[in-house]
This record gives structure tokens, sequence and C-alpha cells, in this order.
């Protein structure tokens, strides 16, 4: 398909720069797809009551880290010294190595020494690129490993807010109190889940005393989420792969949720690639763990899920285009021209839809 199908135009000020509060205050777009789509304006507060007794929400709890650095390259001559780097770590590939999305790419080179710094300057943290790749990727490999590289990185490191909000400010304590999900528990992504922002204990509560449970999953979101789709047709563009993982007893769980008659309800795009990537093409699912960069658009059969929790998207992106695939494109387009009429926020910090299409047969 083009991906100019999926571009549309945002008023700027629809662009949330920080989240509402509290968290289930967020307003929330029910979108019933159908013979005739049916949209209903509702607040994320009010879920316990557009789900059922026996339903069950699949939340990720992957944690991001402070995975921005800021420094400066040095090397042995004069030549080039005082270049500062700003480098995106979005994989480690070992106790003392990630690869990371550096800039000014064109300027850094194997071999080159950086000098990573807290905003005040205190704490230097050192790392040699060992390699580059394409796009701007690079090996970085530090001086320290293991927890002593990750307390390093959590005292030094920027939490990655996406880019459309720190082009219009800096990052603060505030934002590594915002920037995670209640669920968040085992550190690994570079960008939240952001469907899971908007749940407060309070909702979980009131969603258990419906008889609606939570299960978890883990998606460790990589930088490939910020990159813009460059291609003009979605079957040239190339999914970053990301690390995921559903439990046995997760598995177990939604597999009776499905065979007493619930619906399994995934809340973010993150955990609604990782469900399908681990369902098997009866409709069945397993455990599961690795790397996944499935690449859902238009046209693809989902094979378990029965509907999803998430926020407004990206023009031209892939997580808009999953959208579409889920309610239809017709559907989404619609559903997203209510939603920039009437107010609603949009992407990370912003408002969310509750996507509930018509049971697949």
């Amino acid at each position: 398909m083009h991906v100019d199908l999926f571009d549309f135009e945002l008023p700027p000020e629809r662009i949330a720069l920080r989240p509402v509060s509290p968290r289930d205050a967020a307003r929330l777009l029910v979108v019933r797809p159908g013979s005739g789509t049916e949209l209903t304006d509702a607040h994320v507060r009010d879920l316990p009551e557009l789900l059922a007794p026996g339903d069950a929400l699949v939340v990720n709890d992957t944690r991001v880290v402070p995975a921005r650095l800021d420094g400066m390259r040095r090397r042995a001559t004069s030549q080039g010294e005082g270049v500062r780097v700003e480098a995106m770590l979005h994989k480690q590939i070992a106790p003392d190595a990630w690869l990371a999305l550096a800039r000014p790419g064109k300027r850094l080179s194997p071999g080159d020494a950086i000098e990573f710094t807290s905003p005040d300057g205190q704490q230097i943290l050192a790392a040699t690129l060992e390699a580059k790749g394409e796009g701007g990727e690079v090996t970085l490999r530090f001086a320290l490993k293991g927890a002593a590289l990750d307390a390093a990185i959590a005292a030094i490191g920027h939490i990655p807010l996406p880019p459309y909000i720190a082009a219009k400010r800096d990052d603060d304590a505030q934002d590594r109190r915002d920037y995670q999900t209640m669920f968040a528990r085992h550190e690994g992504s570079v960008a939240a889940p952001t469907a899971g922002l908007h749940f407060t204990p309070e909702l979980i509560d009131r969603l258990e005393q419906r008889g609606i449970a939570t299960h978890r999953v883990t998606l460790h979101v990589g930088a490939g989420t910020f990159l813009p789709v460059k291609v003009d047709d979605t079957t040239d563009h190339r999914m970053h792969a990301e690390w995921g993982e559903v439990s046995p007893e997760t598995a177990a769980a939604l597999n009776d949720v499905k065979a007493r008659g619930g619906k399994v309800v995934t809340v973010g795009t993150t955990a609604t690639r990782l469900i399908e990537s681990a369902a098997s093409a009866e409709g069945a699912l397993a455990a599961w763990r690795g790397e996944t960069d499935i690449f859902i658009t238009p046209g693809y059969r989902f094979r378990y899920i029965d509907g999803m929790l998430t926020n407004f998207h990206l023009p031209r992106s892939t997580l808009v285009m999953l959208v579409a695939a889920f309610t239809g494109h017709e559907t989404q387009k619609h559903a997203y021209a209510h939603a920039i009429a009437t107010g609603y926020r949009f992407y990370s910090y912003g408002d969310a839809c509750l996507l509930l299409p018509e049971v697949r047969t």
C-alpha cells in the first residue's frame, strides 16, 4: 500500500506535551466498526463499564531506560576535537556494549573515543565507537559493564522523549515519573508503551471488581519506533526487531479467557504485535521468547486479539497502519478526523481510543 494513504494533517496544538492528571482522566474514543461505524466519546476511567466480566487486558511491563546520552568525541589529535555527540541507545548486545543511533553520524568514525557526561558535568561515562552501520547506527563499547554500566546510564542518561515533544521542551524530573507505566518492571525500552500510561491503581481495582483481569507480557520498545516510514510503499519498509516474551502462565491464562468466551484486549500496539507474533495460525497462544519484526498493515488477518486500547499515532507511521489494519482503513480515518475535530490530544502523552471490532469468524 502507498504510505501516503496514511497521511493526515494534525494541528500542532493537538500534540500533548504533558499527560493529564490523574492518568485515567484522559479522554477515550470508543470505536466500534461494523455495518455502520459507531464512535462514542468517553474517558479511560470508564473502561470497566466498556468491557464485560470475563474479559482480559494484556499490558506491556517493560521499563524505559534513560537511553539518551550527551557527550563529546575525543581524539588523540587536535583535529576534530570537541564534536558534540548525542546517542540514543536502543539495544544492548553485550554486558558492556549497546547499539545506538548517533548524531552527527557522518562525523563519527570507528575508534573514536566518546565521553558521555551528566547534565551537571560531574559524572563521565567513557565509550569507544566500535563500528558504524546504516542510518546512523553505531556500536558503542563502554568502559563499564553489567550492573555498573546500568547504574552509570541511569545516572547520566536522559529520558528519551519522542522527537515531537523533545523539539518543544527539554526532559525533566517529572518525565522520569510520567514516562513510565504503573506496570513497568523489566528494563529495556527506549520508548514507553504509551497506552499503559493511562492506568492507575484505582482503575485496576475497579477492573478487578468488575471481573476483568490484567495479564503482563514484555516487549522492549526500540528506537525504530521513532523512525519515519521513508519508503513510498509499505512492502519496502523494514521493521526493526524488538525483543519480547510471553510467559507460559500468561499464555495459558489468555487461552482460558478465550475458551470461556471472554475478549482479549491488548493495551497498546506493542502488546498487540507481541501477542500476534506468539499466536499460531489456528488462534492458539503459546509461551514465546525472542525477537519480532512483525509489520501489520491493512489486509493482515489478526490471529488472536479481540480489541485494542491505543493512543492516537503519527501520520505515515507503522502504528497508524496497525490501527487501520485492525479497524479498517476507512474507519481509522473517520475516527482520527473525529478526534481532531473534537479536540482529542495526540501521541505519547495524549488521549486514547478503544477499538472493539465485531467478532471475527
